[in-house]
């Protein structure tokens, strides 16, 4: 009986102890708040004008907390110019919109590299986080946009892919966009990848009869910054007719032959750029034969009159200076002292 007292006495001690450990407040939630960390902060540029910085907390400290953000241009160590002017900043990061955890810098340089100021402010304190960047290493142009993708009549293994440069890229001469883009069978999960040269491409080796995901990239032309993020998927399947039996070719009908025209044949190869060597006014044989027929005429009437200029010029050609005079030639112009009867004077 006193061990069963015992063992109950104990139960109802550990019982009491968690209930009172269990009321009792965390003395961690009692303890003062922490001073503003230093935030973390990232940069990007979709074009090369622009640039736009966010950040975050490190830690959450529950006060009510604000955020200066501000820019300068940087200079070349050592150079005069590394002294504070006008023209390096600071000046303010505008908030887009305000209050937002998002800064924007309008009309950047290219070449030029800036040092973005955050800097973090509640009751207790301020905190900065310091960052240099420079456009050519934080670029990343926007998805290209207005994807589509179309069959082409006739060729069961193509597809024709087309779009456009973002809305936030200005295209100019200097500053040009290139692409890559990936395509692959529906169910399928391997994607293929091609880089075209301007803003379509033919995919030549689709499968025929099944829709094909297509989507597309973009990076800066000379390899600054990073590829932009992928375009929507634009989804399209080849022609599975046959191909119009007359085809206009040069403002003429061309009879394609539908034999030719088969699923299982390889596809015909991409229309050559080169100017076609054919002349532009295609004449009739028989006219042709007559052209013909008239230069060569013209050829043998011409090589004749060489010929005969040829032999006159050899007749009449002067001999050398002790050869001996042909008769009769050059005899108005014997000397008058050697004419018989003359006397010598």
């Amino acid at each position: 009986m006193s061990s069963s007292c015992s063992g109950l006495s104990r139960v109802l001690v550990a019982v009491a102890t968690a209930l009172v450990s269990a009321s009792s407040p965390c003395p961690q939630a009692w303890g003062p708040p922490d001073p503003p960390a230093r935030p973390v902060v990232s940069c990007q540029a979709a074009d090369y004008e622009n640039f736009s910085c966010t950040w975050s907390p490190s830690q959450v400290s529950g006060l009510p907390t604000r955020y200066l953000t501000s820019y300068r241009k940087k200079t070349v160590p050592g150079a005069d110019g590394q002294r504070m002017s006008s023209s390096t900043g600071p000046w303010p990061c505008p908030q887009d919109p305000p209050g937002a955890a998002r800064c924007v810098v309008h009309g950047a340089e290219f070449w030029s590299q800036y040092r973005i100021n955050v800097t973090e402010v509640n009751p207790l304190g301020a905190s900065t986080r310091l960052l240099d960047v420079s456009l050519q290493s934080i670029l990343r142009p926007d998805p290209p946009q207005g994807l589509r993708v179309e069959s082409v009549p006739g060729y069961p293994r193509r597809l024709r892919a087309s779009w456009m440069y973002p809305a936030s890229w200005p295209r100019q001469p200097h500053f040009l966009l290139k692409f890559r883009l990936q395509y692959r069978p529906a169910q399928h999960p391997a994607w293929s990848m091609v880089e075209p040269a301007g803003l379509e491409e033919v995919i030549t080796d689709a499968v025929a009869g099944l829709p094909h995901a297509v989507r597309v990239s973009a990076r800066d032309f000379l390899d600054a910054g990073t590829w932009s993020a992928w375009s929507p998927e634009a989804w399209g399947t080849p022609s599975t007719g046959p191909l119009p039996k007359e085809i206009p070719v040069g403002g003429q009908q061309l009879v394609q032959p539908e034999e030719e025209l088969q699923a299982d044949s390889p596809a015909p190869p991409r229309p050559s750029l080169l100017p076609d060597p054919r002349p532009l006014d295609h004449r009739d044989p028989l006219e042709q034969v007559a052209v013909l027929a008239s230069l060569g005429i013209f050829s043998f009437l011409g090589l004749v009159a060489g010929a005969l200029a040829l032999g006159l010029w050899l007749r009449l050609r002067p001999e050398g200076k002790d050869g001996p005079r042909k008769p009769g030639f050059l005899a108005p112009m014997i000397p008058v002292d050697k004419l018989p009867g003359v006397p010598n004077l």
